[in-house]
């Protein structure tokens, strides 16, 4: 609970979304549900489709299949509490349901930073030390990256979450985004916040700039790599194989550092609000589009698929 001035405790926040375009609410929900349910589908689809394939049981699909689950867990936090408010007056959400949104979505945002840290790591081994790859990033190395990742983004949640949901909130109690994202909702609190601004710079600045950091040193040793190739196909290969992860991380770091990492002062919410479709909505749903687009061996992985339930339904008819 937070306990304001003259003891007036906030039991609950209203989210109001979208209520300044009630004539297109309609239209929104439909837009919205599609994009959840494809977001849903290919990353489950990418997830399964990698486990079926022994050709896909390698370090770089391991991390893809751990960032579509991650994709799955980051988008369902925020859109179907979204999608319910959208067609109900009922708009509120508790003090503890609020801080526990914001703690599932801020942890697998952070855990999705390292995980592409990681990820820029795999492609730097297998680029650079093709020799050495299975040796360089082991089982054991890529199951503790992994867990470290989800160590490190929830740990990092954890702070920042405290940090926000300590200050005392005595109304205004109308949150004016879709979640409980933390710039909103920082400006409900009739508390000093500036404390909790210095600690969420400073865990965005720690995470952002060793995962920024881990990304740049790989591909700054992937580029110096293929220019010292003599084949013209050799470049060609190193860079697709990358080009689909350098995609999402500009995609997801680009929008995260316009959200998080800029003054309050420049801070327009219903802007905003556009914005956080983007990364909390889209990205999860582009992913394994981005990843799956030029990727050879998925689509080989696809076609068999395919092959396999078209002779197995052939087989379910014939008997």
């Amino acid at each position: 609970m937070a306990i304001g001035k003259n003891n007036t405790i906030v039991t609950k926040f209203i989210l109001m979304g979208f209520s300044d375009h009630p004539q297109v609410k309609t239209s929104l929900f439909v837009l919205f549900l599609g994009i959840y349910l494809l977001a849903l589908s290919w990353n489950l689809s990418l997830i399964t489709l990698i486990r079926m394939d022994s050709h896909l049981h390698t370090p770089m699909y391991f991390f893809l299949s751990n960032l579509s689950f991650l994709d799955i867990c980051y988008v369902s936090s925020t859109a179907p509490k979204m999608l319910s408010d959208l067609i109900t007056k009922q708009k509120t959400i508790s003090f503890v349901g609020c801080a526990t949104q914001y703690f599932v979505f801020c942890g697998m945002g952070l855990a999705e930073c390292f995980l592409l840290a990681a990820m820029a790591y795999d492609r730097y081994a297998a680029i650079c030390h093709p020799l050495f790859y299975m040796a360089l990033v082991s089982r054991t190395l890529c199951l503790r990256l992994v867990a470290g990742a989800y160590v490190g983004g929830f740990l990092s949640s954890l702070i920042e979450t405290y940090s926000v949901y300590q200050h005392d909130f005595c109304g205004p109690n109308m949150i004016n985004h879709f979640f409980c994202d933390l710039p909103p909702v920082l400006v409900l609190s009739c508390s000093d916040t500036f404390a909790s601004q210095v600690v969420t710079f400073i865990v965005g600045v720690v995470v952002g700039v060793v995962s920024v950091l881990v990304v740049l040193i790989s591909y700054g040793c992937i580029v110096a790599a293929v220019l010292k190739m003599s084949s013209v196909r050799g470049r060609t290969k190193a860079f697709s194989t990358c080009a689909s992860h350098l995609t999402a991380v500009t995609l997801f770091y680009g929008s995260g550092l316009f959200m998080y990492m800029r003054p309050s002062s420049s801070y327009s919410l219903n802007r905003d609000k556009v914005v956080a479709i983007f990364y909390a909505v889209v990205i999860p749903m582009v992913n394994p589009i981005i990843y799956s687009l030029r990727n050879k061996e998925i689509k080989n992985a696809m076609r068999k698929a395919v092959e396999r339930d078209h002779i197995l339904s052939h087989r379910h008819s014939f008997f």
